[in-house]
């Protein structure tokens, strides 16, 4: 077996992978990448990084793609950030010189009219015999991932164990970053999930605890499986004109981002302190931090008025009006 050859990095390092994972998070790709540096660090044999080092360590990757690279480079530069703290004069490499990002996707922000024309939609979707539960789980999908933010992984891997008829939650297990939470649901979420229980009864469907809440009906099919419902999510956009601003049909993802704006507005216009309310947020989300929350929250008009009137209310008495002519 191949031994690797440790640098004086090895230990901070090691440090940072069990700070990471005592925090949660399971950072297997960021240990490879960190014991691949270690190692080329070893191998040059000097006592100090800098940017000839990280720079010729850069070199090593030219193989691979500019976003993958991009990403192995911010690896190292968060773990030298983090270096830095105890180590004050330590090299951190200037994320200037990475490859350029990808421009992220724009999210569709569905609204409420939107998603009406959705529910409605499933009723008029044509079923087999065998996937006689197509429909009603389509209409609480949407449902769900519209009040709920849930991800479409989470989603589909939900049994019947996990939603609580008296306490009207669900529970997702063990999710991204191995976090499990507890999800609240509002009384009309709720009222769909009992419908769509009282459906798979009628149709004497599997109704044991460990049975997958989403069931199409096919006997040979244990769940309703990610890549159906996605199918089924851009039927019903399709069947609806339900697109976004360049024509192209909405993804399932931007249920979770039209999720997050949604409950972002409804704080503004109730006048809650945002900020306090965004670790929330991030809990009921199942991120790690509020930072992978702000994702999730583009700065759409509404959103723009809702924080402009939320200034003006405060602030707007101080701003007086510019007269270019100056005083009279």
């Amino acid at each position: 077996m191949k031994t690797a050859i440790q640098s004086f990095l090895s230990s901070p390092i090691h440090r940072y992978l069990k700070l990471k994972q005592a925090l949660g998070r399971d950072f297997a790709n960021e240990r490879r990448v960190l014991r691949d540096f270690d190692e080329f660090m070893g191998a040059s044999g000097t006592a100090e990084l800098t940017q000839a080092e990280f720079e010729g360590w850069c070199k090593t990757q030219l193989h691979l793609s500019p976003g993958v690279r991009r990403n192995r480079m911010r690896i190292v530069r968060n773990f030298c950030l983090y270096r830095r703290r105890t180590e004050l004069n330590c090299f951190v490499p200037s994320d200037c010189l990475f490859p350029a990002p990808h421009q992220a996707v724009q999210p569709h922000i569905f609204s409420e009219v939107e998603i009406v024309r959705l529910v409605q939609a499933s009723a008029k979707l044509s079923t087999l015999p065998r996937y006689i539960m197509r429909s009603p789980v389509l209409r609480l999908s949407v449902v769900l991932l519209y009040t709920t933010g849930l991800r479409r992984g989470e989603l589909v891997r939900l049994t019947l164990a996990d939603y609580d008829r008296h306490e009207h939650t669900l529970f997702v297990k063990d999710s991204k970053f191995h976090k499990s939470r507890y999800l609240p649901l509002s009384d009309d979420a709720s009222a769909e999930i009992e419908a769509y229980l009282a459906a798979r009864q009628k149709h004497q469907l599997p109704m044991l605890k460990d049975s997958p809440l989403l069931w199409s009906g096919r006997a040979t099919e244990r769940a309703f499986s990610a890549s159906a419902l996605g199918n089924g999510i851009r039927e019903l956009c399709r069947s609806t004109e339900v697109r976004k601003a360049d024509g192209r049909l909405p993804r399932v993802h931007d249920f979770r981002h039209s999720f997050a704006v949604r409950v972002l507005l409804r704080w503004y216009r109730c006048g809650v302190d945002i900020h306090a309310k965004l670790p929330m947020l991030a809990t009921y989300m199942g991120h790690v931090s509020i930072a992978s929350t702000e994702y999730y929250l583009p700065f759409i008009p509404e959103l723009a008025l809702a924080a402009s009137n939320r200034f003006c209310s405060h602030y707007g008495a101080l701003v007086q009006p510019f007269y270019a002519g100056g005083a009279s």
